[in-house]
């Protein structure tokens, strides 16, 4: 890591816990001098001048915000990158690199291809596998990356000197980086991260709507918390995702529909083995994966 340059500039457009634990980390390492926010929210804004995720703030894409970035880091809702690749598109000086943290792969890389054009060569498309229900500039957070698993997605036009550049700026912070087909990341975060959120708001929102739903939730405990810990995530942010990767997702609801239906089978027939050896299965898979983290 001593070969890794120092930036004097990043741009970050959407100050919370992905793009702010990353600006953190970086700045405590030495590794940039200066950091732009753009956001929305002109609270989140305030709260990341003052915990010095920022040292600028911006409700907007200018020239000022944009000014000398060498990277461009966009930590936004995967539905909003065709708007700001539009709005960049004029501003971004030749040799700036632009990258974003979205957890789908092939939209970023479409609105890339369609909005940057000519600056595709520098537009690198990663993934921080670093999740959490907090968001926001409070949410920001030294060391969140360490260990913590990176995937890149190379296209056919990639400039390998930008592509480095990101990958060792998120080694610097701790992740272990991995390079991977944008498809092939799609379908895998589909299975392990998109799904399980479904599910998760799928089930509380049956709770809900139940008539006795507030007794229900007077009496759910840990059970309860933990399978639906995730539901508490941002509603806009899941929906975006979701929707950018709709055709991997409505595969594995079909799937899951299937599955529901054998378990419902199986209770009405009460067919105890087949419960047990069902239940067993899925228990020594999640074993297995736990004890290989």
């Amino acid at each position: 890591m001593n070969s890794l340059a120092p930036l004097k500039q990043i741009c970050l457009i959407g100050v919370g816990l992905i793009g702010g634990s990353f600006v953190l980390d970086l700045k405590r390492k030495g590794l940039v001098e200066r950091v732009t926010g753009i956001d929305l929210n002109g609270d989140n804004l305030e709260r990341a001048i003052e915990r010095k995720v920022i040292d600028a703030a911006y409700n907007h894409i200018c020239p000022d915000s944009i000014g000398g970035a060498e990277l461009v880091l966009i930590a936004t809702p995967v539905a909003t990158l065709p708007a700001i690749c539009t709005e960049l598109a004029p501003l971004l000086p030749g040799q700036t690199v632009v990258s974003d943290v979205g957890s789908t792969k092939q939209s970023a890389l479409a609105a890339f291809r369609q909005y940057l054009p000519q600056h595709l060569p520098r537009c690198v498309a990663a993934h921080p596998i670093a999740g959490s229900d907090r968001h926001g500039a409070l949410a920001a957070q030294f060391g969140l990356y360490q260990d913590k698993k990176l995937i890149l997605c190379p296209h056919e036009k990639q400039d390998l000197n930008s592509l480095y550049r990101v990958e060792k700026l998120w080694q610097a912070v701790g992740a272990v980086t991995y390079h991977m087909d944008a498809a092939d990341h799609d379908a895998i975060f589909a299975a392990v991260s998109h799904m399980p959120h479904m599910l998760a708001y799928s089930y509380v929102h049956q709770i809900a709507e139940h008539a006795d739903a507030q007794i229900y939730l007077e009496f759910a405990a840990s059970g309860f918390r933990d399978f639906t810990r995730i539901a508490s995530s941002h509603p806009a942010i899941w929906t975006d995702i979701c929707l950018a990767n709709k055709q991997s997702l409505q595969a594995l609801l079909a799937g899951q529909q299937q599955e529901l239906a054998y378990l419902q089978q199986i209770l009405e027939k009460a067919d105890a083995a087949a419960l047990y050896r069902y239940f067993e299965k899925a228990k020594q898979t999640r074993d297995d994966w736990q004890a290989g983290q």
